[in-house]
């Protein structure tokens, strides 16, 4: 059961850094087309709250997977 808990623990690790790079590139191409097209920033910004938001969440359910695998 050893095990267990470090794949557990590398599972939320990797739900963590997928979550950071997803939302890392999502605001990098947000701010890209804001820079290209400063008209439409309200846009932008909503639907990149929105994708971040659903990110994170993901992310979130990853890491509760893996404590219910350690605790089961």
């Amino acid at each position: 059961m050893d095990i267990g808990y470090g794949l557990a623990a590398i599972g939320a690790g990797l739900a963590a850094i997928g979550a950071g790079l997803g939302i890392g590139k999502a605001a990098a191409a947000t701010v890209e087309s804001i820079a290209r097209q400063p008209e439409v920033k309200d846009d932008l910004r909503a639907n990149l709250i929105l994708g971040a938001a659903l990110i994170e969440g993901v992310a979130l359910l990853g890491a509760v997977i893996c404590l219910l695998v350690v605790l089961k």
